[in-house]
């Protein structure tokens, strides 16, 4: 079932069952990682009043969550 902040559509699964933001990931360093994570809570933090409204702001605490996660993996090496 497609849920449009933890699990929309168009980022389903592939055949090989990769998740997007693990493919993202892996085609980047740590410090690019962590500035799309960054860059992607301040994109649904600025936008959310006058698009999605809470939508935004949920897709906002995501990446907030996983920018968190990384850090903490981060700095725990």
């Amino acid at each position: 079932m497609s849920d449009p902040v933890t699990a929309p559509s168009h980022y389903l699964k592939t055949t090989d069952s990769v998740e997007c933001i693990d493919a993202i990931e892996a085609s980047m360093s740590r410090e690019a990682f962590g500035g799309y994570l960054k860059g992607s809570v301040l994109k649904y933090a600025w936008r959310y009043e006058e698009k999605n409204h809470l939508e935004d702001l949920r897709k906002c605490k995501v990446f907030l969550d996983w920018l968190i996660a990384h850090e903490m993996k981060t700095t725990l090496r």
